[in-house]
């Protein structure tokens, strides 16, 4: 839906059409890549998050870490998100490339292959563009990523705060589940035109469509209008509360227990 907005009507509408086409395996496209963008993007950016967060503090001078503020630990955490998209760049690439295969074919793209793998789509990416081939798209990942973690941590933050204000106790299962909901719903509601065009430089890279950020951007409004921008907005918020309120329960939760068993050693 953001790469061709005018392919589908809407959300029920891309539903229906895809599964008649490609049935319910055409749901599952770049499931792969999106496994291995999500465990290596996370794995990065909460080990990150830590270290940022005492960096912060360190530069605040405070003592310990847990004297942040919520704004404070968003910019940590926007600050992680710098190293993490070195790895989701990548993969997220692949990713979309595979998702939108019929669509291209659909769209005169007759070159396109009718089946493909992550691997063959990395290698015909290196064959054309080389290496530096597989970040097509990292300035733009960038743009998105570093003010929506600060959106993010600052969500589940701000959420955990408030839910939690009644208690001296660490916020509860509940408490995280819903705060990781908000923090997710957050991120995309505040950076989804940028992945917007995000997904247009991967996607329709030389297929002529503007290199570029600031171009490809210009190019859309020019041509589409701005309300373009926020196509498939429903599906990726829908998506996006219990996909990061499962994220943060299990994040919360294996700390606490890793931290517990570590004081318990000592």
């Amino acid at each position: 839906m953001q790469t061709f907005p005018f392919m589908y009507r809407g959300f029920l509408d891309c539903i229906v059409r895809t599964y008649h086409t490609e049935g319910l395996r055409g749901f599952y496209h770049g499931t792969v890549p999106a496994l291995v963008a999500n465990v290596a993007e996370n794995a990065v950016l909460f080990a990150c998050y830590g270290f940022c967060q005492n960096l912060v503090s360190h530069t605040l001078g405070l003592q310990d870490p847990s004297q942040l503020r919520d704004y404070h630990k968003a910019t940590a955490g926007s600050l992680a998100s710098v190293f993490s998209s070195l790895v989701l760049c990548p993969t997220e690439l692949v990713k979309c490339r595979m998702q939108t295969q019929h669509e291209m074919r659909v769209s005169g793209h007759k070159d396109m292959p009718c089946k493909s793998t992550p691997w063959s789509i990395v290698c015909d990416i290196i064959k054309s563009e080389g290496v530096f081939g597989l970040f097509r798209g990292l300035s733009s990942t960038w743009l998105r990523e570093i003010p929506g973690y600060f959106f993010f941590f600052g969500g589940y933050e701000l959420s955990s705060s408030i839910l939690n204000q009644s208690s001296t106790h660490q916020p509860g299962a509940l408490v995280v589940t819903v705060s990781g909901g908000v923090g997710g719903a957050c991120f995309w509601l505040s950076v989804y035109p940028v992945d917007s065009v995000k997904s247009r430089i991967q996607v329709l890279s030389g297929a002529s469509h503007p290199e570029g950020f600031l171009l490809s951007l210009l190019h859309i409004l020019r041509t589409e209008g701005i309300l373009t921008l926020y196509s498939g907005l429903m599906p990726t918020v829908v998506r996006a509360f219990p996909s990061n309120a499962a994220l943060f329960l299990a994040y919360e939760m294996t700390k606490r227990t890793l931290t517990g068993c570590s004081n318990t050693q000592t």
